[in-house]
Order: structure tokens, then C-alpha cells, then sequence
């Protein structure tokens, strides 16, 4: 149980992500004037903040007290209305936004220096040249490398405005006489990607994984849904494993791809009870298509809004585990000094009436323990094991029983490999840790790849065990007695995923990582029984 419970801070951040990630675009009513109308409560507020400011006998920091006062007022309220400190909004922003303004370069502080890890597609960093492995050593002539450089102003350098103009000194290792480069672009918008992967598992059956719902998703959707139309699909995979959430619109927009004219969407409800309904319009471009929805336990919000829509209105299949349990919407709210609130406005249901919120009466802690709740009553491993309430069961149009009460529970199970050896290598793959290790790896060994298309990158290269044993001592999985015999063969596919990730884009990770996968599997079936 010890082990379990060292993972999961990775569940809780992304559980606390779908909780930061999910907005809305409802009507807010209220007037500025209502809404802020001077009252005793928020005046005992303002009074004790300026008797502290002025009075108090030592100097105290009043913006740290503001902000440990709203964040205690939010955390009192339900566990996704949280708050965003100035410094940390734009950030949040770009991430709701699908995009943000600059060179467009994934990388790492590589000991003194900024090392690329490769150059984000359509950015002006691409456009221009830059590889992995380069070291960006000046921009606009001033020095961003060695130890005297603050780390956290870095991206300041490599931000900036649209269209402003930046030049960069690059080192680039044996590709020049003299090993140094000059590169004269313009900052662009660089796409934050909402699809991680779009490709096809067999000749009828395609394959889209979203990890979120971004102003910028669905257009991505959208473009990755007609290409596969384009190849001859005429079943997909829409994973959602681990997505978080995001906004309520693009989920809606996606759904409308799928269902019939006015086919119901999603109800929303807010504190005066009034109620939306959200319809399909006649413009879905996969109506007859067949779609199977993959989610698991760390899919939410948006995620869920979707899988509950197609399952609510008997479209396709959904499979996986039981997901996690979102069913509030937030909208974004201004402070004034750059901060910003999402505070939830409204609870949302799905078509057949049902809320899939999980209770959050106990407190946040609790909330966000339910992962090691699901361990311990065997539901990861068991369908049977799910705790479901009678009084919360719903009938879909065609008959199938579905429930409320705390997430969407998928049409069809798959079981969670929970063994230690199973959660070590699925943590460190899509972990920064081997990303890092594989960077290292590709610092001495990127000229044996020199050339590679990914097709003669799949089919030619090995992980051997001596990158596998590298790997296990520098991750001090010996010395944390984690044993890893028995997973050799999981653990050199999620070496050579990641090495694939870093040469040629997330993409390549996906195809990779997803082969034996159980999920998978399970549509393949699904779809062989169809054809019988």
C-alpha cells in the first residue's frame, strides 16, 4: 500500500488539473453593481486588511494574506473553484487557449544551458531550423547560459510579442567548422496541442487521443477526424484516458460530431435554477460512423461530458473504468490585480437527468484520496466492485441502465494492471524522469539517428538491455527494491516510446506506447465481432 501511496501526487495533480483546466461560457446575469455591493462582510474584510497594513507592530506582506484568504475561502466551497495568483495566470491562460507567443521550443536547463529537446511543429523555431540538441546560448545578444543565469526568467527571454524579432546564437555539436549558428525570426503563435495522436489501427478503425479541452481543440479534432475520413475510417478510438477537462463549449462542439440533429447534449443548472439544455445541430460529421470512448479513472470534466453524452443517447461504446467524478462548471472571474478566480456557477447533468459529481461534503483531502479508495475496494480490478446507488439509476432511450452519483461508468471494463512492476513503468514513462534520461541517452547517441524516418525508426530499432539497465540504476529502482522482472518487455517499449517522442513528436510516442495495449485490444475485439 506504501508504494501506491507514493504515487499519488501524480494523481492528485491531475485530478486538481480538471478542476483548474474546466471553464465555461455561460451568461453571468448579475450586475457589476449587485455583485459588488457594499455589505458589513466584505467591509470587516477590507477593515482588518488595512488595520494590519497600518497598525500591526511588524511589517507584514497584506497580498500573501489576501491570497491565503481567498484560497481559504475558495477551499470552503467545493474542490474546483480555485484560485490564480498573477503570476501564475498567463500561464493558466495559454493553456486554456491552446497557444502562446514565442520561439516555439521545447527544452531543458541541460547543466548551464538551455539544451532543445526538439522544436514544436508549425512554430517559428521549426520554420527556421532548430533542432534537437541545440544549445541556445544568446538571444537578442544577451547571455542566457551559465550559472549566474536565473532559470526562471529564461522563458521571459524566449516570450515576448507577436511579431517582434529576435535573434538567437545557437551551438549546435559537429554539424559546422566552427560549431555555432545565427538564426534571425519573428515570435509567432506556437500551438499548445490539444491532439497527441491521430493515426489508423486498421484499415476501417482510426484513433484520436485528446489530453484537453482548449479554446484551440476542436478545430485540431476536427482536421484530425477528416484526415482519418479521408484515409477510409469508419469506426474511432476517441481516447480520453487522463484528459482533465476544459471547457464545456469545445466538448459540446466535439459531441455535435457524432450525434444526430437535435439530439440533447447536456443540461446545465445554476443557483437560481435556471436550466440550459444543449442541443446536436444537423452539422456532426461522424453521425454514422461507429465510436468507442476510452476513459479511465484520471478522465473528467469535459472528458466526462462527452462519454456521457454518447452514452446517454446510445452512440458507440464506451470502455475503460469508471471515470472521475466532475460534474460542476466554473467560469473565469477577474480580481483586478491580474489574479483571477474560477468559481463554479453551475452543476451540469447528462442527457438521461443523471449528475455524475462525486459527494465533496468531507472535505478536499478526502475528495482527492478517493484513487487509493478505489484500490483498496478492489474497482480498478473488478467491475462488480464499483458501489453504485439504486436511487441514482437512469434509463438510456434504448433501454441500457446507467448511473449517477460519481463519474461515468464505462459500457465496457478493463481492468487496471495495478501490480507495483506495472504503475513503476506506466509513472516514468509519461514522467519527465525518463524523458530526461532519454535526452541524456540522445546527447551521445543522436548521430545513430541521423536520417531516420520513424517508419525505419519502428520497424529497425532495438532497445538492447544495456539501455535498460542504464535506465534501472540511474532511476535507483534497486536501491528502492522495486523489482522490475517480469515487465523487460514493457519497460524497453517505453524507452524506445520516449526516444521516439523526443526525434519525432508525440505522435510516435502514442503509436508505440499503444501497442499490446488492453484497452485497445478490446476494441479490436469489439470490432472482429462485428464483422462476424
Amino acid at each position: 500500500m506504501g508504494y501506491h501511496k507514493k504515487y499519488l501526487p501524480l494523481i492528485i495533480g491531475t485530478a486538481l488539473a480538471a478542476g483548474i483546466f474546466v471553464g465555461s461560457k455561460l451568461n453571468f446575469n448579475d450586475t457589476t453593481e449587485k455583485i459588488f455591493a457594499t455589505n458589513s462582510k466584505k467591509d470587516k474584510l477590507n477593515r482588518l486588511i488595512d488595520y494590519i497594513d497600518y497598525e500591526y507592530v511588524d511589517r507584514v506582506n497584506t497580498d500573501s494574506i489576501v491570497d491565503v484568504t481567498v484560497n481559504g475561502i475558495l477551499e470552503n466551497l467545493d474542490p474546483h473553484s480555485v484560485y490564480i495568483p498573477s503570476d501564475q495566470y498567463e500561464e493558466n491562460a495559454d493553456d486554456m487557449r491552446g497557444n502562446f507567443v514565442g520561439i516555439g521550443v521545447s527544452y531543458y536547463v541541460y547543466k548551464d544551458t538551455i539544451a532543445v529537446i526538439r522544436s514544436i511543429k508549425g512554430g517559428p523555431a521549426a520554420r527556421a531550423g532548430i533542432r534537437g540538441g541545440d544549445r541556445i546560448l544568446y538571444v537578442d545578444d544577451k547571455k542566457i547560459f551559465g550559472d549566474s543565469i536565473n532559470r526562471d526568467s529564461i522563458i521571459s527571454y524566449l516570450k515576448g510579442e507577436k511579431n517582434s524579432r529576435v535573434k538567437l546564437k545557437v551551438y549546435r555539436r559537429g554539424d559546422t567548422k566552427n560549431d555555432f549558428l545565427d538564426f534571425k525570426f519573428r515570435r509567432k503563435e506556437v500551438p499548445l496541442v490539444s491532439v497527441d495522436a491521430s493515426y489508423k489501427l486498421s484499415d476501417q478503425l482510426g484513433y484520436i487521443k485528446l489530453n484537453r479541452f482548449a479554446e484551440s481543440t476542436y478545430e485540431e479534432f476536427e482536421e484530425a477526424l477528416e484526415e482519418l475520413k479521408d484515409a477510409g475510417i469508419n469506426s474511432l478510438v476517441l481516447d480520453l484516458r487522463n484528459n482533465p477537462g476544459g471547457y464545456v463549449s469545445t466538448a459540446e462542439r466535439i459531441v455535435d460530431e457524432f450525434l444526430e440533429d437535435d439530439k440533447l447534449v447536456l443540461i446545465t443548472k445554476n443557483k437560481s435554477g435556471d436550466i440550459n439544455k444543449t442541443y446536436a445541430s444537423s452539422r456532426g460529421d461522424f453521425e454514422h460512423g461507429k465510436v468507442y470512448v476510452l476513459l479511465n479513472e484520471n478522465s473528467a470534466s469535459a472528458s466526462e461530458i462527452v462519454a456521457g453524452a454518447l452514452q446517454d443517447n446510445d452512440k458507440g461504446t464506451i470502455i475503460g473504468r469508471r471515470s472521475f467524478g466532475k460534474g460542476l462548471v466554473q467560469r473565469e472571474m477577474s480580481l483586478g490585480d491580474g489574479s483571477a478566480v474560477r468559481l463554479t456557477i453551475a452543476r451540469y447533468y447528462t442527457p438521461t437527468g443523471r449528475s455524475i459529481q462525486r459527494p465533496y461534503g468531507n472535505g478536499n483531502d478526502d475528495y482527492y484520496s478517493d484513487y487509493e479508495k478505489r484500490y483498496k475496494n478492489g474497482e480498478l480490478e473488478h467491475k462488480e466492485d464499483i458501489e453504485v446507488v439504486d436511487s441514482l439509476k437512469f434509463v438510456t432511450p434504448k433501454g441500457k441502465i446507467v448511473y449517477g452519483g460519481g463519474g461515468i461508468i464505462p459500457d465496457v471494463f478493463v481492468p487496471k494492471d495495478t501490480s507495483v512492476g506495472s504503475e513503476t513503468i506506466q509513472y516514468v514513462s509519461r514522467s519527465g524522469f525518463m524523458s530526461y534520461f532519454i535526452f541524456e541517452y540522445l546527447e551521445e547517441n543522436r548521430a545513430l539517428f541521423k536520417g531516420m524516418t520513424f517508419n525505419d525508426f519502428l520497424e529497425n530499432f532495438q532497445v538492447d538491455d544495456t539501455l535498460s539497465k542504464e535506465f534501472i540504476d540511474y532511476a535507483r529502482f534497486n536501491e528502492a527494491k522495486i523489482n522490475l522482472t517480469g515487465y523487460e518487455a514493457r519497460l524497453e517499449k517505453a524507452l524506445k516510446a520516449n526516444i521516439a517522442q523526443q526525434l519525432f513528436g508525440p505522435n510516435a510516442y502514442e503509436f508505440i506506447i499503444n501497442q499490446g495495449d488492453p484497452m485497445l485490444k478490446k476494441v479490436m475485439e469489439l470490432e472482429e465481432k462485428l464483422k462476424k
